[in-house]
């Protein structure tokens, strides 16, 4: 007799524990070729909102740590994530659709990805700060500070090196995030999320929710307790990212607007997501005090 498969059933990632949604659905999750895969958890307005109160409880002992730590966590998650290329390799070729050889290059490339992140850990603060000229008997220094909790719609075609592409940026400056992954592909994203409740990540810096951007993420946008919102994953919908954006002024959420296509997220990043989360604070001081 043949043997059945284990079907899984994948939750969500919310403060360092893996719920169920609370609205108690979830859906059918196929690969590039149609084929059963695995269930996935249907996020709702109240796992959105847990999501952002564990974020916002973490915000404070998260952002206090300093870069170095913070790029010693990034790290050792590329270390994890590194011991599990296998599984990885295997949820973005049959995610994703692409041969076993290109599969790994994408593996290689979201590691190498973290790793870069967490280079820029301790550096982000001399590119982005610095001594200001005054006019008068006084030291002017600017430096950078994250601006809290991020909202953050993951991609919705590069499921993992994507994915990363927006959520380390996001956590090596010290902001929290609540992020909604791919909705056809959550496969690596819940991967992920394994990935750090096994490394060094405390819970509730990065939360993680299934289902559809466009259910959830009006909730996110709108959120008074929400600091900044990533609108990537909408990337070619101008009336769903519109409605987003609409909704994120009502407190004057930082919002990092839609594409019109989604990136390639092979190139060269660059530190514009990391610097689009942090706020300047200016310190004046009087010299010879």
């Amino acid at each position: 007799m043949a043997r059945i498969d284990v079907r899984k059933t994948y939750k969500l990632y919310i403060g360092g524990a893996f719920p169920r949604s609370e609205s108690g659905y979830s859906y059918v999750v196929n690969d590039a070729k149609g084929k059963f895969m695995a269930n996935a958890s249907l996020a709702s307005r109240k796992d959105a909102r847990d999501a952002v109160t564990a974020a916002r409880k973490a915000f404070g002992g998260w952002s206090a740590r300093t870069a170095y730590n913070r790029a010693q966590i990034l790290y050792r998650i590329a270390e994890v994530a590194e011991d599990r290329r296998p599984q990885f390799v295997d949820a973005v070729q049959k995610s994703e659709g692409l041969s076993a050889a290109r599969a790994d290059k994408v593996v290689d490339e979201a590691i190498d990805r973290l790793v870069w992140y967490a280079g820029w850990a301790d550096k982000i603060a001399q590119v982005t700060g610095g001594a200001n000229p005054v006019a008068g008997p006084f030291f002017n220094l600017s430096s950078p500070e994250p601006t809290g909790v991020v909202a953050v719609l993951a991609p919705q075609e590069s499921s993992l090196l994507g994915l990363i592409s927006v959520v380390a940026p996001a956590i090596v400056v010290g902001n929290t995030v609540v992020v909604v992954s791919s909705y056809e592909r959550p496969l690596p994203a819940v991967t992920f999320a394994e990935v750090l409740a096994t490394s060094d990540v405390p819970g509730g810096v990065v939360n993680l929710l299934t289902g559809s951007a466009a259910s959830v993420a009006p909730w996110l946008a709108s959120h008074m307790d929400v600091n900044a919102i990533d609108l990537t994953g909408v990337a070619g919908d101008a009336d769903l990212a519109r409605d987003l954006e609409v909704a994120a002024a009502e407190n004057l959420k930082r919002v990092r607007r839609a594409p019109a296509a989604e990136p390639d997220w092979s190139q060269d990043p660059g530190i514009s997501r990391m610097t689009d989360v942090l706020e300047t604070k200016t310190v004046w001081h009087p010299v010879g005090i």
